[in-house]
């Protein structure tokens, strides 16, 4: 079943494939920024995604690996997708908070766990990674 969602002014909207079984959320300092807080999204292939509104994404190429793509119109931030080639190169991490619907999604993955903010934290037992091993995992560390 397909799950849709969009940017805060409509001008953007997307459909994937599948409806998301899981998300995860990201602490990194970029993150936090672009975000305005804790990053929190669902990965998706780039295949299983259907851009509508694509004349009013941003993008932003924040690191060696990714870009940050964002609504031109009312600056809601859309997707981080992986640039760099190899295993996860077209990835999609589409934020969580631009579903239509994000019942029944629970996190299971925490990034960067290492750089978070003292105040708050998530519960559950779910893998939790930290800057090196993901920088491990991207070839950038």
């Amino acid at each position: 079943m397909p799950a849709n969602g969009g940017c805060l002014c409509g001008a953007v909207r997307y459909q994937v494939k599948e409806r998301p079984t899981e998300a995860g959320a990201c602490h990194c300092g970029m993150c936090r920024k672009w975000s305005g807080g804790i990053y929190m999204a669902f990965r998706v292939p780039g295949a299983e995604v259907r851009l509508k509104g694509e004349e009013h994404i941003g993008r932003y190429k924040s690191s060696d690996w990714a870009e940050r793509c964002f609504c031109k119109k009312c600056g809601s931030s859309l997707f981080y997708r992986v640039t760099l080639e190899g295993p996860h190169f077209d990835n999609h991490h589409i934020g969580f908070g631009t579903l239509d619907d994000q019942s029944g999604i629970p996190l299971t993955s925490e990034i960067y766990v290492d750089r978070k903010p003292e105040g708050y934290a998530f519960e559950g037992d779910h893998p939790r990674l930290t800057e090196a091993e993901i920088l491990a995992m991207y070839g950038g560390g």
